[in-house]
């Protein structure tokens, strides 16, 4: 008879040291938008240690607020903030109330 292992990681979202979900794109794409625009600086010119200090405070900046937003709201927190800013308010209803309590009979056919 043969013998497979079974993944145990079918069903959970992916986390990697922490993160969860849609914090590793934040992760990962503010890490390398951080890379790019210190590049872009470098290429422009600027001395390299201010692009270096730019670099390491930027990363440390997203890997700092990263890490607290997943801790404060979880993984789908995001998801329901985004979701609770769609809905409204207040519903508006401009209709007077004499329509909505309008009786109209029925027609009888023949």
């Amino acid at each position: 008879m043969n013998s497979y292992n079974i993944n145990k990681g079918v069903g959970r979202t992916v986390e990697f040291k922490g993160l969860k979900a849609q914090y590793l794109f934040i992760f990962a794409g503010g890490l390398l938008g951080t890379l790019i625009f210190v590049m872009i600086l470098y290429m422009a010119g600027v001395n390299s240690y201010i692009c270096l200090f730019l670099e390491a405070g930027g990363a440390s900046l997203i890997v700092w607020q990263t890490f607290s937003l997943n801790r404060k709201y979880g993984e789908h927190g995001l998801m329901k903030i985004a979701a609770n800013k769609r809905h409204p308010g207040y519903i508006i209803c401009r209709k007077p109330v004499h329509r909505y309590l309008k009786f109209t009979p029925k027609q009888n056919a023949v």
